[in-house]
């Protein structure tokens, strides 16, 4: 292997070990929990006041979902709480995941009793978390910005005790993303020595089957998943969208489960991912073959995933269903061609579905944004595509997944506004 393909080879192997990682609960309340267990840990007591400022998609992703392990919990005040009563910091993502009972109990108390005071981010960051807290004279401050768990400052009674730059523009957290390219994606996953990523795909493929059949077999949300197979049937196309919405539904809804997340994002690894696993389990592939679909899936979602950004208007689900309907397409022995007609033609039917927000409605767009990426491979398979010239289609998959980026990222920057401000308005 030459240098350069050797470089890439660890490079895209580095992506998915950042990216395919554990967490429990939706991303975005986590991050404020973990943030709030640092802050608590800095400030070595528990805080009287505590003063969160976030920026406007963290505020429309906490809004609504519930809180893991804080009986039914939802909001702001509520993950900040709870990474503070009880948060493991260390568990990055996992932060609330060992809460007791009688921590629960403890939470609600701290909660009627503590203040607690949140506002938005004036910073411009998309992804901007700041929580001060004081207890009497002594306090301390923690920011998040860019990613879940990327902590740019940690200050102590006015100190500063850790601090690095960050800026929109220059992303310096891991692997260099912008390596990503469809053609060099297939040949790493038809390459690769599985020993190098068989360790997070097999914990990928265990963590969210068991979530998806727990919202299936539970009552969670809306019952998007289970709704779906009563309503439309068993074959191989339902259940990969209803075992990808159940999931989200036990998601979205309280469920102390881990999943495996891809860009930064639950409902996108379970969406990369499920999907692949029923066909595979349909077509009785072999082991290694669901690997690497599952690398094709995972890969593609992140490849589209990262010129948009880790948060926008733009429903991260429907790029993760691009990138399942790659790995199903990769199932049924398709290469570079018809994997890229498969991903063109599923952006091109569902671009422009927007985000409002995590909560129970996510596994209805999730269950959609399957049915796209299913889609676009079948109409190749009969022959049917769509055009470069046809809307934000070009001539060149790289090119169309470049027009879509720039179409969530910098076009629905006002649909975005509007979103935060019509789902906190008071009314």
């Amino acid at each position: 292997m030459d240098t350069k393909k050797k470089n890439l080879y660890d490079a895209y192997t580095a992506i998915l070990k950042e990216e395919l990682v554990p967490a429990m609960g939706c991303t975005e309340p986590i991050a404020i929990a973990y943030a709030a267990a640092v802050a608590r840990e800095t400030l070595g007591m528990l805080p009287d006041t505590v003063r969160i400022s976030a920026s406007g998609n963290i505020i429309k992703n906490v809004k609504s979902v519930v809180v893991p392990n804080t009986g039914g919990l939802r909001g702001i005040a509520a993950a900040a709480g709870a990474g503070i009563i009880a948060g493991k910091a260390e568990k990055k993502l996992e932060v609330l995941a060992e809460i007791t009972r009688e921590e629960i109990q403890e939470l609600n108390a701290y909660l009627d009793t503590a203040s607690f005071s949140v506002t938005g981010s004036q910073s411009g960051c998309v992804f901007d978390i700041y929580i001060e807290v004081h207890k009497g004279e002594h306090s301390a401050e923690v920011q998040i910005q860019g990613h879940h768990t990327n902590i740019v400052k940690i200050r102590k009674n006015g100190e500063t005790l850790f601090g690095k730059d960050y800026t929109e523009e220059n992303q310096s957290s891991g692997e260099d993303r912008s390596l990503l390219n469809v053609k060099d994606i297939l040949s790493y996953a038809k390459e690769v020595d599985l020993k190098d990523v068989e360790e997070v795909l097999e914990r990928q493929i265990q963590y969210n089957t068991a979530i998806a059949e727990e919202g299936l077999h539970g009552n969670w949300g809306a019952n998007i998943g289970k709704i779906l197979l009563q309503s439309y049937g068993n074959s191989v196309q339902n259940r990969a969208k209803a075992m990808a919405a159940a999931g989200s539904d036990a998601r979205m809804n309280g469920c102390e489960m881990p999943v495996v997340i891809n860009s930064g994002s639950g409902n996108q690894g379970m969406t990369a991912s499920l999907p692949v696993i029923v066909y595979a389990e349909d077509m009785q592939v072999s082991r290694e073959v669901l690997l690497r679909a599952l690398l094709v899936s995972n890969l593609v979602s992140i490849h589209l995933k990262t010129g948009i950004g880790t948060l926008s208007a733009y429903c991260g689900a429907i790029s993760a269903g691009c990138g399942a309907g790659a790995g199903i397409t990769y199932l049924y022995g398709g290469g570079y061609e018809e994997i890229s007609h498969t991903i063109v033609n599923a952006l091109a039917i569902n671009s422009g579905v927007v985000c409002d927000g995590a909560k129970a409605s996510c596994a209805a767009k999730i269950a959609s944004a399957v049915e796209a990426g299913v889609l676009g491979m079948k109409m190749y398979q009969f022959g049917s595509q769509f055009y470069g010239g046809d809307g934000i289609v070009a001539q060149g998959i790289e090119e169309t997944i470049e027009n879509v980026a720039e179409l969530a990222r910098d076009g629905m920057r006002e649909t975005d506004r509007k979103i935060i401000e019509i789902m906190t308005d008071p009314r």
